[in-house]
């Protein structure tokens, strides 16, 4: 309930005001039937006191007395007709504030959700389901919204004045009948609260299996190509077919509850119209209360009954909602990794110090880097190699405050990163992944996705350097060109060019190389880092790779071994020494005989 409703509290005068508004339609609705045994009342020439407002009384019977009895109900149709007119222009009112509370909210939690998001640990969104966050900050939020602006004023409240009203217009005529019309009561909110708390359940179910197949669906749509490569499409719509189905049953399960209390509720309103139809005959030849009486009380018990019937569609969507909001309080309250933040903005110049530092995952048992200490030089590049899974990675992404080390401490330019603000120092340090995500736009803006407003000429310069120039001017759209989601329309290596000149726009004194060279051949590879030390020769590169014949070039060489500095040094100094020198002896011979068969081939 609190996770629910909190997102409404600057929606508080929107809600006193559809409040008023619901009590006075619903005090409106109870004329109708007042109005209709009035009508009665005229025709039978029976009492007419309390059935309607004294001045309409005394007003119509005065027409009836002068002009008949016909001229005295159509002046009873006539003031019907207006009072419904009102109800129109009310409900409309309420209707329109509903509206605008449920958008208002929906975008409120989308915000809200996609900021908490953005905010959360690298290890955090590492490790969750796309598919499942998708699934909350869409139908989640709907739900959880709807019932906020619609549900509850329209369902809830509408039904608690409801009620109220017609048991007061009630008792003002036959506290008989009224009773009659409460003892409907107590069975519907008893079946009301079972049903919520089992319906509860099976919605959390139901939430559980839809965000599976929307998990699978995502993940299905992303590795399209990888699907079709392997032939593998028979078993991944058998999967979805098994995802879908156990989605299916989980929501029949929720029907048939839902189906199971209608059924019961709508065979007690009918036993208890029946026995309210015995009791008022039986009142009515007793002569407790007149004809016109009976039929305004038959009218008026529709207020008590109907509205405690459609009371179990307010408590399913409750349910659904309850189960909702509760998948968007889990994220949104979910600590941010600028909790744990630093206060200072020191200059940043690629002076870099990693002392005995430590760090392991939080689901092992065992440090995957052990006292690692090595310096970095401003303006040096350096190269970290290793075997697959030796931390290398883990190194940068320490650097960036992605991770956080559980012993020792990294400096830059003298000051322990814990106490450097976050974003200021990810801003001064840029890494290109891997496997570098682009976006769904243009060349042109996901090289200058950073600033929209960056002049043409910095992205031309910036392009020349990652050598992808002249690629992108043999586009047919030229820097117009679209890539596609995440760049499926770029090879490897354009893609990662393209995420090369995307950095090269910050202008940072820290660049870090994830493996993001390792789908171009060699002599790219040393073409890019050589312009990119003559575009800026202070700039510090750290340069993560598997391939000998890059980290060759580099200044300096740090050698990965089980978590730990085996050796530090250039190439000359490590090609002849442990770990390094085994890597050299076998990449630097293939590559040596692969030049060699690429030269006989061109002199052929």
């Amino acid at each position: 309930m609190k996770s629910l409703f909190k997102w409404s509290k600057k929606y508080i005068p929107h809600l006193i005001l559809i409040t008023i508004l619901l009590f006075s339609l619903e005090w409106l609705y109870s004329y109708l039937s007042k109005f209709v045994g009035f009508a009665i009342a005229l025709i039978n020439d029976e009492p007419t006191e309390g059935l309607v407002p004294s001045i309409a009384e005394s007003w119509i019977v005065n027409v009836k007395s002068t002009d008949g009895v016909m001229k005295a109900v159509l002046f009873s149709s006539i003031c019907l007709m207006g009072i419904q007119f009102v109800r129109s222009i009310m409900r409309f009112t309420s209707n329109y504030l509903s509206g605008v509370i449920t958008q208002n909210i929906a975008r409120d939690m989308r915000v809200k959700f996609y900021d908490r998001v953005t905010d959360l640990s690298f290890t955090y969104l590492s490790n969750a389901d796309s598919g499942d966050l998708i699934q909350r900050c869409t139908s989640d939020i709907d739900t959880s919204s709807n019932f906020v602006g619609n549900n509850l004023p329209g369902g809830l409240l509408d039904t608690t004045f409801t009620v109220i009203v017609g048991t007061i217009q009630m008792a003002r005529i036959s506290w008989q009948m009224m009773l009659v019309g409460l003892v409907i009561i107590p069975i519907t909110i008893t079946a009301s609260i079972l049903y919520f708390r089992y319906a509860t359940k099976l919605n959390e179910r139901l939430e559980e299996k839809e965000s599976k197949m929307t998990t699978d669906i995502q993940e299905d749509i992303n590795g399209i190509r990888v699907v079709k490569a392997f032939a593998n499409e028979r078993y991944e719509i058998e999967k979805m077919d098994k995802d879908n189905l156990e989605y299916c049953k989980a929501e029949f399960k929720v029907n048939k509850i839902m189906s199971l209390y209608w059924a019961v509720s709508d065979t007690i309103t009918l036993l208890q119209y029946f026995v309210a139809v015995l009791i008022g005959i039986s009142l009515t030849k007793s002569g407790q209360i007149s004809m016109a009486q009976m039929v305004t009380c038959l009218g008026l018990l529709e207020m008590i009954v109907w509205p405690m019937r459609t009371l179990g569609r307010t408590v399913s969507n409750f349910g659904k909602s309850v189960v909702a909001a509760n998948r968007i309080e889990e994220i949104v309250s979910k600590k941010s990794e600028f909790e744990v933040n630093g206060t200072l903005t020191p200059e940043i110049n690629g002076d870099i110090v990693f002392n005995n530092v430590s760090f392991k995952f939080d689901d092992e048992t065992e440090h995957l880097l052990n006292n690692v200490s090595f310096k970095i030089n401003p303006g040096e590049t350096v190269a970290i190699v290793g075997k697959t899974g030796s931390g290398k990675s883990t190194i940068c992404n320490l650097l960036t405050r992605f991770l956080e080390a559980d012993n020792g401490d990294i400096l830059i330019n003298g000051v322990s990163i814990r106490n450097i603000e976050k974003k200021y120092l990810r801003k001064h340090i840029r890494i290109v992944l891997q496997d570098p995500f682009l976006y769904s736009k243009s060349v042109y803006e996901n090289i200058s996705i950073m600033d929209k407003d960056m002049p043409e000429e910095k992205v031309i310069e910036a392009s020349k350097i990652a050598d992808i120039y002249d690629e992108i001017n043999r586009f047919k759209s030229g820097y117009k060109t679209m890539v596609g989601e995440k760049g499926t329309t770029l090879s490897g290596g354009q893609k990662q060019r393209l995420a090369i000149a995307r950095i090269l726009t910050s202008d940072s004194p820290v660049l870090i190389f994830d493996d993001s060279l390792s789908a171009l051949d060699t002599k790219t590879d040393l073409l890019i880092r050589q312009a990119l030390k003559k575009h800026n020769k202070n700039q510090t590169m750290i340069i993560i790779t598997h391939r000998i014949t890059t980290a060759k070039e580099a200044d300096k060489i740090v050698v990965l071994n089980n978590g730990t500095i085996e050796a530090i040094g250039t190439h000359d100094e490590l090609k002849n020494n442990g770990l390094y020198s085994e890597l050299w002896e076998l990449q630097g011979r293939l590559e040596d005989e692969f030049n060699q068969v690429l030269a006989e081939g061109g002199n052929k």
